[in-house]
């Protein structure tokens, strides 16, 4: 499965990954409770300073980075037409900003880690009979999948790209969804295989 973890090492590389799992859950939801545009446009700083301190290690995820642009703008452009200008702002810059820190967190944090840390933080709850490895393997394998997403769209594209000189578009769907499916079988089988379940 593709992934969209940098080998570029930089100083979050070396930041302790539950710290950081903890510390994205909890800004993320301080991102929601703001409502000031000056606020927000604060916090849309801050998040572009911690985007260029990663340097060469974002360009794996420069293209999904651009994609959450093109949906903040249509977001705004949405809320400038119905008037609530205020709403723009706060909406296009809560998507960026929410976006660069869990980009940020997968750049930074390999896959294995971030399993790891969902184990311990669920762990509390197996004695409870929750089946916390199994939930946090679920965890982890959606974080996969959402990067492996973002992966297969982008190969996907270039190759389109590299055929006819256009973007792919919503001609890629069909591809992407049919190599999406195959994924999922190929690692269904291997956790049965592994795991008996």
């Amino acid at each position: 499965m593709g992934t969209l973890y940098s080998e570029h090492l930089t100083w979050l590389h070396r930041v302790n990954p539950a710290f950081k799992l903890v510390s994205m859950a909890v800004l993320s939801t301080l991102l929601f409770m703001l409502q000031s545009p000056v606020v927000m446009l604060a916090c849309a700083v801050v998040c572009a300073a911690l985007w260029l301190s990663l340097g060469r290690a974002t360009r794996v995820a420069r293209k999904l980075i651009i994609s959450v642009g093109i949906a903040a703008l249509l977001v705004a452009g949405f809320h400038v037409w119905m008037g609530n200008y205020a709403l723009a702002t706060v909406s296009a810059l809560r998507l960026v900003c929410a976006s660069s820190l869990g980009i940020a967190l997968t750049v930074t944090t390999h896959p294995s880690q971030l399993l790891q840390v969902l184990e311990r933080l669920l762990a509390p709850l197996a004695k409870l009979g929750f089946p916390a490895q199994r939930f946090a393997l679920q965890l982890a394998l959606m974080i996969r999948f959402i990067e492996h997403f973002f992966v297969q769209w982008q190969r996907l594209d270039e190759a389109h790209r590299l055929r006819t000189g256009k973007a792919g578009g919503l001609r890629l769907l069909a591809p992407l969804s049919i190599q999406m499916l195959q994924t999922a079988k190929r690692v269904g089988d291997a956790l049965f295989a592994r795991l008996g379940q």
